[in-house]
């Protein structure tokens, strides 16, 4: 038998990385614009920010992106009552199928952000250079990355921009609105409020937030926002809230990174007594107990 190999398509295809930046900006940041000969999108981790892209502007909030194609000018302001945190990454591609994203301005998916995190954890690997400072030109490769993490940052790259043009196709174009913003709230959208909740949630989970906080960000009412939980995780917000901490510091105690005292000061308890009594209630068992519980499944395990 004579087997014959199937070349198979790259339809978008990386050649080179320019920059990958995260970082954290004070309130009143302004950045004035530039434009460049290559591809940059801009993601709102946190906050909003006005961005221009040509003669628009667009008004972001976290959970959106904006793609600037080759040579457009973009420029972004940070504006509302916090500080904004924004991933910028710029990128060469020569690929046609790159058109689809020329005045793309969307909100991503949980998978898709899960994607961008992981460019962002292989970037501070694969990196020298840190992702904290924009003024950064040129990436520096570290020569103690890990084996494959230069591809591993091409190919999530890559899977997160095949992953917009298959599921965002039907999204408005937005050449000639004055601004994106999130939808307003009604039934319609229900489920998008609540991913955005979750999202806003996981954001703030090393602080204390309030019912009042979380209403104000999203102008919802309280009644709303409790029937919205009680609807998708058959608990409150606040209740909800508190399992995600206690996960947290569950996945923190088997990294083995922090103590108790430390644990609970990160995640913003008032004291460790407060943090072990909410940790107790909601596993059976003390952080000490859980602590225990880890190390003994991993002797057990050992090779």
């Amino acid at each position: 038998m004579a087997y014959i190999s199937t070349r198979l398509k790259k339809e978008i295809e990386i050649t080179e990385i320019i920059t990958i930046h995260y970082f954290e900006y004070l309130k009143d940041f302004v950045f004035h614009g530039e434009s460049h000969d290559f591809w940059e999108f801009l993601y709102v981790d946190k906050g909003t920010v006005m961005v221009q892209a040509a003669s628009e502007h667009y008004q972001l909030h976290a959970g959106d992106i904006i793609f600037h194609r080759p040579n457009e000018f973009h420029a972004v302001k940070a504006i509302g009552r916090k500080s904004p945190n924004l991933v910028a990454i710029s990128f060469l591609c020569n690929s046609p199928s790159m058109d689809f994203f020329t005045g793309k301005v969307t909100t991503l998916s949980s998978i898709e952000k899960t994607l961008i995190a992981q460019i962002i954890s292989e970037a501070r690997t694969a990196f020298s250079t840190p992702l904290h400072i924009p003024s950064i030109e040129q990436v520096k490769l570290s020569s103690s990355a890990p084996f494959g993490s230069q591809q591993l940052i091409l190919l999530y790259l890559e899977q997160f921009l095949i992953h917009i043009k298959r599921h965002h196709c039907d999204d408005e174009r937005v050449n000639n609105l004055p601004s994106f913003t999130k939808q307003s709230w009604d039934s319609s959208n229900e489920s998008y409020v609540f991913e955005q909740i979750l999202h806003y949630l996981q954001l703030h989970i090393c602080e204390q937030i309030k019912i009042s906080d979380i209403c104000n960000e999203f102008s919802i009412s309280r009644s709303t926002l409790h029937s919205l939980f009680h609807k998708n995780k058959n608990c409150g917000v606040i209740d909800y809230f508190i399992y995600m901490k206690i996960e947290r510091a569950k996945e923190i105690i088997r990294d083995g990174n922090m103590n108790i005292t430390e644990i609970a000061y990160f995640l913003s308890y008032n004291s460790l007594q407060h943090f072990s009594k909410q940790f107790k209630k909601l596993t059976g068992m003390s952080p000490t107990e859980y602590i225990s519980s880890v190390k003994g499944i991993s002797q057990t395990y050992k090779w």
